[in-house]
């Protein structure tokens, strides 16, 4: 991409506001010279459009260090042209990813950057670290958003495609297997920040490289996203038929990926007010998830985060569609406690919902005090599902005659 070459970073404009630290400068001039939106700006940075436009209009100074990250790793900053020549360590894409045991030496380096032509072959330690890059990149998807990540990681992905030319025997299965997952996370990533289309078609590769490499666990798993899109868009047919082929076509799946998908369709019988069904499947789910915690080794490396907390907030949503507000704020609550302070995106994302359920049940305190806690993260990466789901908590109390509606409506007039 032309927005990214190496003479962009030459023009002296940008290498006084750079070397300034001047953001808005930088915004300005990159836009100017790349004919950038802001909006694309913001997404190539991991920041909203109104938020750009206030760092370019000097009304917002940058201050976090994690934003700076962002912007430095978004735009494609040359670490010899930020203030005192930084290394590369402080230029990485995400925040505090050294990648410790897993940094390659400068010959393995070379093979993982360099287009593959045949003449070269694949070998098990390259793999092996982008096996462990993807991880490490995961995690920290959960920590800043899928924003700044969408363009590291659809490069990634370019880059095990290009090693299947130099592949041979299981080797050869192992860059399929590592295709389809990383195209699992960009359908995850673009289904995140409400991309439908981009989402299915990733899945749909995702599903076939699976399919290829045999990999029952990614095959049921792409069904139970594709699942987990239709509850999104409040399809709970489609959801459960999605969840139920996760887990008739992929009998071989681990019990950690079947209880996802019985989870999944859970969700899409209580979407339904289908009670008795979401219940039992619900009962099934746990069953499962108790099998999967006696031998996590045995579960794929994407399911890290699928536990006994994780399955106690989805029981939570589950109790939201079906009314039993008491119920979801019991379940949410005690997800909510034994979540991990490093899953942003999901603790905006919960706490909203725990909101929106005090909210439901009349609790307009309990409510105020779960959304205005799920804020600050739901303004920088929960957007958009978070936030609407805030703006929903706010018209459910204005509509109870709450006063907590109107300051919590307030609140976010102005993140907007």
């Amino acid at each position: 991409m032309g927005d990214f070459s190496p003479d962009l970073w030459s023009h002296p404009r940008l290498l006084a506001a750079v070397a300034n630290e001047d953001w808005g400068a930088v915004f300005r001039t990159y836009r100017r010279l790349t004919g950038a939106s802001q909006m694309t700006l913001g997404v190539r940075v991991g920041l909203v459009q109104p938020d750009v436009s206030e760092i370019e209009r000097g009304r917002r100074r940058v201050t976090s260090v994690e934003v700076r990250q962002r912007i430095i790793a978004g735009l494609g900053i040359p670490p010899e042209r930020l203030p005192g020549g930084e290394s590369g360590a402080g230029a990485l894409p995400v925040p505090g990813l050294a990648f410790a045991g897993i940094t390659p030496d400068e010959d393995l380096l070379a093979r993982v950057t360099t287009t593959m032509d045949g003449a070269h072959r694949v070998d098990a330690a390259t793999l092996d670290w982008l096996d462990g890059l993807l991880a490490e990149h995961r995690r920290a998807e959960d920590f800043i958003g899928s924003g700044p990540l969408v363009e590291v990681m659809g490069q990634q992905l370019r880059t095990v495609v290009n090693l299947y030319a130099g592949a041979r025997g299981p080797l050869a299965d192992r860059v399929v297997r590592l295709a389809s997952e990383h195209a699992q996370f960009l359908a995850w990533m673009a289904q995140d920040q409400g991309r439908t289309a981009a989402a299915l078609a990733w899945y749909d590769r995702s599903h076939e490289w699976a399919l290829e490499a045999g990999d029952a666990d990614m095959a049921a798993t792409t069904l139970s996203m594709k699942a987990h899109m239709a509850w999104s868009g409040g399809r709970g047919q489609r959801c459960v038929r999605l969840a139920e082929a996760a887990r008739w076509s992929a009998p071989g799946a681990s019990p950690g990926v079947q209880g996802m998908a019985a989870q999944m369709a859970a969700r899409g019988h209580a979407l339904n007010k289908e009670g008795d069904n979401a219940r039992r499947l619900l009962d099934e789910a746990q069953e499962l998830i108790v099998r999967a915690a006696r031998r996590p080794e045995g579960e794929p490396p994407w399911m890290y985060f699928y536990d006994e907390t994780w399955f106690t907030l989805q029981h939570g949503m589950a109790a939201m569609h079906l009314g039993a507000w008491r119920a979801a704020t019991r379940h949410l609550t005690a997800g909510l406690a034994a979540l991990p302070s490093n899953y942003r995106r999901d603790l905006a994302w919960y706490r909203s919902c725990q909101a929106h359920a005090h909210a439901a049940a009349g609790e307009a305190e309990q409510s105020l005090a779960a959304a205005l806690a799920s804020v600050p993260d739901a303004a920088e990466v929960g957007r958009p599902h978070a936030w609407h789901e805030l703006h929903a908590t706010a018209a459910a109390l204005l509509r109870h005659g709450a006063a907590e509606g109107r300051e919590l409506a307030d609140v976010l007039r102005a993140h907007d």
